[in-house]
């Protein structure tokens, strides 16, 4: 039973990551391949998990080694694939780090309210900017070199980026400059946040990295556990009897 939740919690995960459409996870699956494959390959693992938890409720009941044996086996496997998937992504962080910038900078470059294209997009990355209550990946400096603002001569800032109670109804697209701004406009004359969603995003992973490796170990303990348990019985069992084989 331990296991059939385990896998279902590990399946609704997988499940939240593609649908979810207003945080910055929406921005990374939407632009990211490899985050929609991983979390396809989380519902596959939920699925099988909660399949494995079934097998050995039923091979311990009924004393069949060979459910037994697979069941350790496939959790094996299962554990095996988690902290190579980890080792992954601590050894190529800086490469992830690299390709994170990439897919917002452009995200901000081509980010146009008027276009409808990619609108659940770009709603996730004014949700994650007003948030967050940061402008940009690096900085408001990015939005320099978004298209449709050069267009404005810059007269114009993203409303999600302000620090003005005023802009904070709206929460998305563009808001004018007060008409007090004379000569030529740049990122500094935005009533925008200074800090960067980078360090925003930082912080936060920093704040709950201990949850984060709580939960990571705590689901490879219960796969231990259930390994170590499903070996025991195995040992236990002296002789096959097939006539225990729950029959259809």
């Amino acid at each position: 039973l331990l296991f059939q939740i385990l896998g279902a919690v590990i399946l609704g995960f997988g499940i939240w990551i593609l649908a979810d459409k207003t945080s910055f996870i929406a921005v990374l699956q939407m632009s990211s391949p490899s985050l929609k494959t991983g979390a396809y390959i989380l519902i596959g693992v939920g699925a099988l998990t909660m399949l494995m938890g079934f097998l050995g409720c039923v091979g311990a009941v009924n004393e069949i080694r060979c459910l037994l044996g697979l069941y350790f086996t496939c959790l094996m496997v299962i554990l095996i694939t988690q902290v190579a998937a980890g080792l992954v992504i601590y050894f190529q962080k800086e490469t992830l780090k690299e390709e994170l910038h990439r897919i917002v900078i452009n995200l901000i470059e081509k980010y146009d309210r008027l276009d409808d294209n990619e609108r659940n997009l770009k709603d996730a990355w004014d949700y994650v900017q007003k948030q967050i209550a940061c402008c940009g990946w690096t900085g408001a400096k990015d939005w320099e070199n978004n298209e449709f603002l050069i267009n404005q001569s810059m007269t114009l800032y993203p409303c999600s980026c302000s620090n003005s109670s005023k802009d904070s109804q709206k929460g998305s697209g563009f808001c004018p400059l007060d008409d007090t701004v004379n000569g030529t406009v740049t990122y500094a004359d935005w009533p925008v946040h200074e800090q960067g969603c980078m360090d925003g995003v930082e912080k936060w992973l920093k704040d709950n990295l201990g949850v984060i490796l709580g939960v990571c170990t705590g689901v490879a303990v219960v796969e231990l556990l259930g390994m170590i348990l499903s070996i025991s019985l195995c040992k236990n069992i002296h002789s096959e009897d097939y006539t225990k084989v729950p029959k259809s």
